[in-house]
């Protein structure tokens, strides 16, 4: 197949700004050009792939940044800024829609969905967050009303959140297991990774880090800093160790020091690419039953689940997960969420919109 990947317009793969988005990209990229298919890549401008993804094609686009869904109220309408990424993304992809047999749009938006039945090149979308708005959960669920083949989720708790008119296409996430090194011996140190926001509840780990007496290492752009503030000033001096954003090669080598790795969403995320970031790297996982971590974890096999918000329960399935052999966080990460594992699954979905 000839596939162009339609990229987020919240910001340039490499910046971390796309969150989970640009993980998700780099290994479906990866994974399908290992497979031999033909690769595009509709991005900002500014935008870098991984080493992984060479022999991919990387076109670009210049534009204002899209506001995520995920920060404003469920009845927010529909909104396109002036001079607006999202719009140029696709005019670039409608311009170039003839060289490929689909577009992959990986983005959260409206406009690519209202695109989907007026394009003559099939449009599918690796749908990427759960319901957050009434203006997307409308547009998703008419793409699966006129064509459901068109959507696949990461999920089943994520496709869940949506009114589907038959069972979804769910296809996970991948990485590349060359990436990641197994560490058998952690430090005396747990870990938390993702953007600094108050969704993803770094406050809830930076207590029970506090409560264990066990310094709390955090990867992710600190998109909100007043945020990021106040939750090291609810915590002893010491408690959280700033290390930023950081390529895979230097995220995964400290993260592979860690004896736990706690992941606290206060919404239903879709996936959870950084937990299993921590299991290709050995470390068992502490998570809260909550989405796709909530799906992911597997009590006893892989980590600990708690209840959702339950701090003193978080705590109990830290010690827990500490228990858990990182031998078998490693080989369920190799069997389930390989970029090899992922690519086949949507390859599959996707030879079934071809013509």
């Amino acid at each position: 197949m000839r596939v162009l990947v339609v990229s987020t317009p919240v910001g340039a793969l490499g910046s971390g700004r796309g969150g989970g988005v640009e993980v998700t990209a780099m290994g479906l990229v990866a994974g399908l050009l290992g497979r031999g298919h033909g690769v595009g890549v509709v991005a900002a401008a500014g935008s870098v792939l991984s080493p992984s993804c060479n022999g991919a094609e990387l076109l670009t686009a210049t534009g204002v940044g899209q506001p995520s869904w995920q920060h404003r109220p469920r009845s927010t309408p529909v909104e396109i800024p002036v001079d607006a990424l999202l719009p140029r993304l696709w005019e670039r992809s409608l311009a170039e829609q003839h060289r490929f047999d689909v577009l992959l749009n990986l983005a959260y938006d409206w406009l690519p969905f209202w695109l989907t039945p007026h394009l003559p090149t099939p449009v599918a979308h690796l749908v990427s967050m759960g319901s957050v708005a009434d203006a997307m959960d409308e547009v998703i669920e008419s793409v699966a009303r006129w064509s459901p083949q068109r959507l696949a989720f990461h999920t089943e708790a994520q496709a869940a959140d949506f009114q589907l008119p038959v069972p979804p296409v769910i296809v996970g996430n991948g990485f590349d297991p060359a990436a990641y090194t197994f560490s058998p011996h952690p430090e005396a140190v747990l870990g938390w990774a993702g953007r600094i926001a108050p969704e993803k509840g770094l406050e809830d780990a930076a207590q029970v880090a506090q409560r264990l007496g066990l310094p709390l290492r955090v990867w992710g752009l600190r998109e909100d800093e007043a945020y990021a503030r106040a939750v090291e000033a609810s915590v002893a001096p010491g408690t959280l160790q700033w290390r930023g954003f950081l390529p895979t090669a230097a995220f995964q080598s400290e993260l592979g020091a860690c004896q736990v790795f706690l992941n606290t969403p206060k919404w239903n995320e879709a996936f959870g690419n950084v937990l299993v970031e921590a299991m290709a790297c050995g470390v068992p996982v502490a998570a809260y039953a909550r989405g796709g971590p909530g799906e992911l974890v597997c009590e006893g096999s892989n980590g600990a689940l708690a209840p959702a918000d339950d701090v003193a329960a978080l705590e109990q399935a830290v010690k827990r997960a500490a228990q858990v052999p990182r031998t078998n966080c490693r080989n369920w990460f190799e069997q389930h969420h390989s970029i090899a594992a992922f690519s086949q699954r949507v390859e599959v979905w996707l030879e079934g919109l071809r013509g």
